[in-house]
């Protein structure tokens, strides 16, 4: 759906790398990396959106660092539209509704770092999760998002005593 309306592949890997995650901050030579495009068509696209306001740069060491303009007003509903995009929105509506005392859920791995993938892979916090439930819900979510879900389940207890990576964005908190 975004492809019909953003033509350009490295603007949408641009919006997905700043908006689904604002942590992210990144610099041209690894995008260039990370996407496998040329660091011209990069640095237009960075260059439009700084100039749009939407991102934000500053200088670290001789690299000029990039990051999501959180205060744009624009922010939000861009964030909004790459979440459906992706199908967090969705996901979090399957998962949640009857599943256990859920406290949180991540999104980890590729999409948390703003790249795109045919897989979402999720966190859930909580206890007596029904694990049956999870994977018929999973299979569902599936089917309709078209991307393949990888989902581990923590309890409070064991997820307060892991070793976070930066690489996890909450997407769930009651």
């Amino acid at each position: 759906m975004l492809n019909a309306l953003i033509s350009s592949k490295t603007r949408i890997k641009l919006l997905l790398k700043f908006f689904l995650n604002p942590a992210s901050k990144s610099y041209l030579r690894g995008l260039e990396a990370e996407f496998g495009e040329s660091s011209n068509a990069i640095r237009l696209e960075l260059n439009r959106f700084e100039d749009a306001g939407l991102l934000l740069s500053y200088m670290d060491g001789n690299k000029k660092m990039f990051s999501a303009n959180t205060e744009h007003s624009l922010f939000s509903p861009l964030q909004n539209l790459i979440r459906s995009y992706v199908g967090i929105d969705h996901l979090i509506e399957y998962v949640i509704e009857n599943l256990g005392d859920i406290n949180a859920v991540y999104l980890t791995g590729d999409f948390a770092r703003g790249i795109e993938s045919n897989v979402i892979e999720i966190s859930i916090v909580g206890d007596k999760i029904d694990q049956s439930y999870l994977s018929k819900l999973t299979k569902k979510a599936e089917s309709f998002l078209k991307r393949k879900i990888r989902y581990a389940v923590y309890g409070v207890g064991e997820w307060n005593g892991l070793d976070y990576d930066d690489d996890r964005l909450l997407v769930y908190s009651r």
